[in-house]
């Protein structure tokens, strides 16, 4: 395990969960967006990347349950899921929907890192390159949710109030810049470090055969 990462994450978690964000997003779509980035996007990642090839990675004990692509799949319907109207109001004004939520936001976001980047002995590189797929699946759903916010010329959300002297509008417009900048991007880079990780490996097994 990777100590400092595993602690990173669980700070970023912690900073996310017990700050002022979870007062906000009740009337702030950015606040929520905001928080929703900082469990899948940082906190997962890495507390995923501190646990992998430790011996409390769970892809050793059970590498096909936790298969990249579906993973990637799993997170797309969780994370449309409550972004529709009637869930994203339960969780803004509710806290046990609130919890609900982020629980599973970063049990998806676990679930995905740690299957892409897992330490599977009998799988390393089709694991790798399944994890690619998935990574790069679940950049591309996250831009087009963040873009479809962000470019949206209405509120699709009729609760949301605004914030700091934004208009609705401009507050779910930057919920979804939010997203663009940090969720899309992130699963991208992890996606392209998986991609170099798995150049390496035909490199060295071409000077292994030489």
């Amino acid at each position: 395990m990777s100590g400092a990462s595993f602690i990173a994450g669980s700070i970023a978690l912690a900073a996310v969960w017990l700050g002022p964000l979870p007062a906000l997003a009740g009337h702030s779509f950015s606040a929520h967006m905001t928080m929703h980035m900082g469990v899948v996007a940082i906190a997962a990642p890495l507390i995923a990347l501190g646990i992998a090839g430790s011996r409390y990675d769970p892809v050793r004990v059970a590498p096909r349950l936790f298969a990249p692509i579906p993973a990637s799949f799993i997170e797309l319907i969780v994370v449309w899921a409550w972004h529709a109207p009637g869930l994203h109001h339960s969780a803004r004004h509710g806290a046990a929907w609130l919890a609900i939520e982020q629980g599973t936001f970063l049990l998806c976001g676990l679930f995905l890192w740690l299957a892409a980047f897992g330490s599977d002995r009998g799988e390393g590189t089709s694991r790798k390159a399944a994890g690619v797929i998935g990574l790069l699946l679940t950049s591309m759903h996250m831009t087009f949710l963040g873009a479809l916010l962000a470019l949206a010329p209405r509120t699709l959300y009729a609760h949301v109030e605004g914030f700091s002297g934004l208009t609705p509008l401009e507050d779910q417009q930057l919920g979804g810049a939010i997203m663009l900048l940090v969720g899309g991007p992130v699963y991208l880079l992890g996606g392209l470090w998986l991609t170099v990780g798995l150049l390496l490996d035909r490199r060295l097994g071409a000077v292994g055969e030489a």
